[in-house]
């Protein structure tokens, strides 16, 4: 069936649809619309030349080097010939603004920058002279510096560092970069001496083979952890019951005990010595108050252990099913092992993407009319009047594709998982699930992906914005506003993760019926309100093992880390190193094991659609898995012995009113 012309069902199949129809299309189509407005940002900045500016460079005049201008009404110097000038050249490299993060300085362009120490400015004119490259201002003759009055302002700063261009961006950058140790002590604030920076670096540099070793060692034990985790996980999760609830108990004893010491002894160690030199005792009502105090505090900490004692009892069965669900996901990283490249695929995307952002954001800032900064007189580019919003539309796409590549991920995964269980002979599953679940993805659901993402916007955005001006205002505003800031900002946190929830749910069902993304949000709502303690469960029990898990890669990788870095005696060489290996093994543990937190989530999602739809009775069979079968046949079990004792107490009741009325004094005489 044609993709447009498609209907979307009425009837809920519950299982996955070989025939499929678009769903979201006009969300598709505002999303193509938006993609191609990013695009039309990245041709205005290169039609307009704000993107050759950014790569060959301008001067302060508005000259872009290497190329013939055209000169600027009302700015001196301007519209000059700069084909043999192709290098930017600044006259005081280390004036930094540290605040705007840019050089404060003259701007020009020359045909060569200094390779050596300039001293004096006989050595500027010989270098002209020898080179054909003029650092000072156009309007001076090079064989003139030394004489001219106005060599002070017009001219480099004395003495001239040597310098070389960047790849790529034609500046001339100082060879030694010390100058520029201010704007690096802003950046890295924790570093307050010069030496200790070189010693860092030179410990990364030292190390670069160890540390690209261990990078590589957090990918492999991800990877490990995905597959062997579902051996784990019961271990795990009953080791972190026992933990709580002996740590419950522990605390509320430790109150109590505190509170019968102050009771017994608090008073009567003040009255058996009172001449005893020891610091003076508060009067009896404060005594009282502590009393009182601890009295309250054990009171909670009792109430607390007996709550988390009850669900731990009722949830047994729902810890049960958590544990079923990694041993399933487990499996499915066996039989689906493309599964563990998402990560990767995922990752490049997005760099690519950002990086993509990012250059165009850079052609933002060159773009525009040519406006003279009034504190220094030198010329900038400005996006003016409409031209403004610009940046705010980049900075929106920045949020949604973003949001959109992930859910992509997210839908894939799903796609994936859901072939997956309701495949009842796992033999005869697709050769690649994953691309089939890719290609599904393409051609039928791209717009509930980019409508489930923008929702995820709407959200986010509110929440930069009030971040930024929390930080804008950070000791500026009153304790009022700055709590009504923070609950804003939680507010929207908590909401943004419901619906990232929501969603990752919603993709699930629509990979499995092929429903709209409101369909299948509604859909899986019911659903998952339907197993809220289960839910519940195993978000919580499972989050804590995955980051038990995260911290498990990050530790190994860092123990193995001090065991090859030991070498190096000096702390600060390999302090850096190790930081790095730890930032780069929790990133790469948090990447694969959110791909197996989303594989739960769906195995769980088609489990509980699978129970309520078929109870295993001919021509409704389960598609579950064996492990999760025998989690189901235990339930039943249990519930059986339940009814049964129910039952037995019904009879004995029902018996007990039976023979009522033979009590003695009730007969005839």
């Amino acid at each position: 069936m044609g993709c447009c012309g498609s209907v979307e069902r009425t009837k809920r199949e519950w299982r996955p649809l070989e025939d499929r129809s678009c769903t979201d299309l006009p969300w598709f189509l505002l999303f193509t619309v938006f993609c191609v407005g990013m695009g039309s940002i990245c041709s205005f900045t290169i039609v307009t030349g704000g993107a050759a500016r950014l790569v060959f460079g301008y001067d302060s005049y508005g000259n872009t080097c290497g190329t013939r201008n055209e000169r600027i009404e009302g700015v001196h110097l301007s519209g000059l010939d700069h084909t043999d000038r192709k290098f930017v050249f600044f006259l005081d490299p280390c004036n930094v603004d540290i605040v705007q993060r840019k050089i404060r300085s003259t701007a020009l362009c020359v045909s060569l920058c200094p390779t050596e120490e300039l001293k004096t400015y006989q050595d500027l004119k010989r270098f002209a002279m020898i080179n054909g490259s003029e650092l000072c201002s156009y309007d001076m003759a090079g064989h003139k510096y030394p004489s001219l009055p106005e060599r002070v302002s017009k001219c480099p700063k004395l003495p001239v560092p040597p310098s070389k261009p960047l790849p790529v961006f034609n500046r001339c950058t100082p060879v030694d970069i010390s100058c520029y140790a201010k704007f690096a002590e802003a950046v890295v604030t924790f570093v307050g001496d010069n030496s200790v920076l070189h010693r860092l670096i030179a410990g990364v540099a030292a190390s670069k083979e160890i540390i690209i070793g261990l990078c590589f060692l957090a990918l492999v034990l991800s990877m490990v952890l995905m597959v062997i985790i579902r051996y784990i996980s019961a271990v795990l999760v009953w080791i972190l019951t026992a933990l709580v609830v002996l740590g419950s108990l522990a605390g509320t004893s430790v109150l109590w005990w505190l509170y019968i010491d102050h009771r017994l002894y608090g008073d009567s160690s003040t009255k058996e010595d009172p001449d005893q030199d020891q610091d003076p005792d508060p009067d009896p009502e404060t005594s009282r108050d502590r009393r009182q105090a601890l009295l309250v505090y054990a009171g909670a900490a009792t109430v607390f252990t007996i709550i988390l004692l009850l669900l731990m009892l009722f949830m047994r069965k729902r810890v049960a099913l958590t544990i079923a669900l990694f041993h399933v996901a487990g499996k499915v990283f066996i039989h689906l092992p493309l599964l563990t490249l998402q990560p990767f695929v995922t990752f490049l995307a997005l760099l690519l993407f950002w990086i993509y952002w990012i250059l165009v954001l850079l052609f933002l800032g060159t773009s525009g009319n040519p406006v003279q900064n009034e504190e220094t007189g030198l010329t900038e580019f400005r996006l003016t009047g409409p031209l403004q919003y610009l940046t705010w539309y980049h900075a929106v796409g920045l949020v949604w594709i973003t949001e959109f590549i992930l859910a992509c991920q997210q839908m894939t995964v799903a796609g994936a998982v859901v072939t997956y269980y309701f495949t009842r002979d796992k033999n005869r599953l697709p050769v690649t699930p994953i691309l089939s679940s890719v290609l599904r993805l393409v051609r039928y659901h791209l717009g509930t992906v980019a409508k489930g993402a923008f929702i995820i916007t709407l959200v986010k955005i509110p929440r930069l914005i009030l971040m930024y001006i929390h930080n804008q205002l950070k000791g500026k505003e009153n304790a009022c506003a700055r709590c009504l800031l923070k609950t804003c900002i939680c507010c929207l946190w908590c909401l943004e993760k419901c619906l990232n929830y929501l969603n990752q749910n919603a993709y699930a069902a629509t990979a499995i019926n092929s429903t709209s993304f409101c369909t299948s949000a509604r859909d899986a709502f019911v659903i998952l309100v339907e197993n809220a303690l289960r839910v519940a469960t195993i978000n919580a029990v499972g989050d804590f093992v995955l980051f038990l898990g995260k911290i498990l890669i990050v530790t190994s990788t860092a123990f193995a880390g001090v065991l090859l870095l030991n070498y190096q005696r000096d702390y600060a060489e390999w302090l850096l190193p190790l930081i790095i290996v730890c930032l780069f093994s929790f990133l790469v543990a948090h990447c694969f094991l959110s791909i197996f937190e989303i594989v739960v989530d769906v195995l769980f999602l088609c489990f509980a659609i699978d129970t309520k739809y078929n109870d295993g009775t001919p021509g409704k069979e389960f598609f579950m898995d064996k492990a999760l079968m025998e989690f189901v046949e235990s339930s039943r079990r249990l519930e059986r012995a339940v009814e049964r004792g129910r039952n037995r107490v019904k009879e004995a009741v029902s018996e007990g009113a039976e023979m009522k009325p033979m009590a003695p004094g009730t007969s005839s005489a």
